[in-house]
């Protein structure tokens, strides 16, 4: 193992915290070879892929990735905005948003945003961190559910950042919250401000990201996390259970996913006669390439296609104050017992502190 070398260190100076948001990741731009790159990174990861590498490699190597970055492509340049990607430009601004929050807190904390795949990546960003002093790191991963695919993975990915330090900062990790009140109050906000604009639909379907059936019965809770964000959002909207419907989209390959999928969920309730229908995705916490194309476009299309006649796709948190303020009460909750109040006598304490600690270290002989 050969480890990262340090960087420099001066004695007595203040160590510091950082609040360290992570999303999925997105390609650099909507074109096949950065979607190639974008693919190769995300399929290869065992936690997302859960085959057999000596059965997965050549299947991905040989045909995926010779196919599908242009399909992909296309549909990355149909959401594609003057800012980016989506995901890119909601997960920057929840990081700046946050940032802010925690300062009128009286939270002294940096705020960052990485990429599990893509950029800009964990590693990248750890080291950057690791740079400016900060010796404390809270994790929080932009998935209210927890999955091994997604909240594993970037833990996954810090670990092993970790594996290359001599001296690790010291870490927290946020692994859901997907029942927090400020949540389901943000999410339950959206959804009555929409039907303020356009009154209320028949129906109002969830829609989940999808995972493997098998990863329910291997123990992954993702499953009953999302049916219990669902019944919390009801609910607090105050609907009957018969008005609500939970689905998961985003199925790849051939096995059994999480059912009920989301495109045949909307096809069968236009055929049964729903004529209007209201769409959430609460699991996404900023519109993507899930959302703004596989629901807003291709499921609309398939309702009205089926006979529905409107279909409202419900945007997700972004930068909703509501959600920005639950962002912040989720992180003040886990970075208690931190040093990270910013008043007056905290810091004067800390100042002190600090050259009491260099003044020990260069006289027991250390190097400045």
């Amino acid at each position: 193992m050969t480890f990262q070398t340090e960087p420099a260190y001066r004695h007595g100076s203040a160590s510091s915290t950082a609040v360290l948001l992570v999303n999925l990741g997105t390609p650099d731009a909507p074109t096949a070879p950065a979607l190639r790159r974008y693919l190769a990174e995300f399929l290869s990861d065992p936690r997302v892929v859960e085959i057999p590498a000596l059965v997965w490699k050549p299947l991905l190597h040989g045909i995926i990735l010779q196919v599908r970055p242009a399909k992909s492509a296309a549909k990355y340049a149909s959401i594609w905005t003057p800012q980016g990607s989506p995901l890119a430009h909601w997960t920057q601004e929840q990081a700046r948003l946050l940032d802010q929050a925690l300062g009128a807190r009286g939270l002294g904390v940096t705020v960052r945003h990485a990429m599990r795949y893509g950029n800009p990546s964990v590693a990248s960003v750890l080291d950057d961190l690791k740079a400016g002093g900060v010796q404390r790191i809270l994790v929080l991963p932009l998935y209210p559910q927890y999955a091994a695919a997604t909240t594993a993975s970037a833990q996954d990915a810090v670990m092993a950042w970790s594996a290359r330090q001599r001296r690790m900062p010291e870490w927290r990790f946020v692994n859901h919250y997907h029942d927090h009140p400020g949540y389901i109050q943000a999410l339950a906000g959206k959804v009555r401000r929409h039907w303020a604009q356009t009154s209320r639909s028949q129906k109002l379907l969830l829609s989940f990201h999808g995972v493997p059936e098998r990863s329910l019965h291997l123990g992954d809770p993702y499953h009953c996390e999302c049916y219990k964000t669902a019944r919390l959002l009801r609910q607090a909207l105050d609907m009957p259970e018969s008005e609500v419907v939970v689905t998961f989209q985003s199925r790849f390959g051939k096995a059994k996913w999480l059912e009920p999928y989301t495109e045949p969920t909307l096809v069968r309730l236009a055929q049964e006669g729903c004529e209007r229908i209201d769409v959430m995705c609460p699991g996404f916490t900023g519109d993507c390439l899930e959302t703004l194309e596989e629901i807003a476009q291709e499921a609309q299309h398939a309702f009205l296609d089926a006979g529905g006649k409107t279909f409202h796709y419900i945007t997700c948190l972004n930068d909703e104050p509501a959600w920005v303020e639950a962002l912040a009460g989720i992180a003040e909750q886990h970075l208690q017992g931190w040093p990270v109040l910013t008043g007056l006598a905290d810091g004067s304490r800390a100042v002190a502190e600090s050259h009491t600690q260099r003044s020990l270290a260069l006289g027991l002989g250390a190097r400045d």
